[in-house]
């Protein structure tokens, strides 16, 4: 996001790979690796991903504690999180990064999104629209 106080804007990439995601967008970030705590790996992640060190903020929670469903054997947790330091760029497993209007629903809900990140997607916009009274900063 822009800004964890006033986000107006929201950071997405396009996948590169595996091909059947390969032109979709997602939310950038990455897998958790043994012994490594999920916020440390969100920041690795976008370390390696986009060049960039982020400051946390809420957690985006999910029906489930273990995170939004990916397929079967995988789920994924999403936080707030504003720059901190660096410009992004895409490093690894990206080709495209853009800012989305998180206002004006529109262009977020008609990007093709990978389907996983879709209901997240709409979670995120309910949220930021303050339907569901999240502090986006902790």
């Amino acid at each position: 996001m822009d800004s964890l106080s006033a986000p107006a804007r929201l950071l997405v990439a396009r996948r590169t790979a595996p091909p059947q995601f390969a032109g979709m967008w997602e939310f950038p970030g990455g897998k958790v690796e043994p012994l490594e705590a999920a916020q440390d790996a969100l920041h690795r992640e976008l370390r390696e991903e986009l060049g960039i060190g982020v400051r946390l903020g809420a957690e985006l929670l999910a029906e489930s504690a273990s995170g939004w469903p990916l397929n079967a054997k995988a789920t994924m947790r999403v936080w707030f999180a504003e720059i901190a330091d660096g410009e992004p760029r895409p490093l690894e497993d990206h080709d495209e990064l853009r800012w989305i209007s998180l206002t004006e629903s529109g262009e977020a809900l008609t990007l093709p999104w990978i389907p996983a990140d879709f209901p997240i997607v709409r979670a995120l916009l309910a949220a930021v629209a303050g339907s569901e009274r999240v502090p986006l900063d902790s």
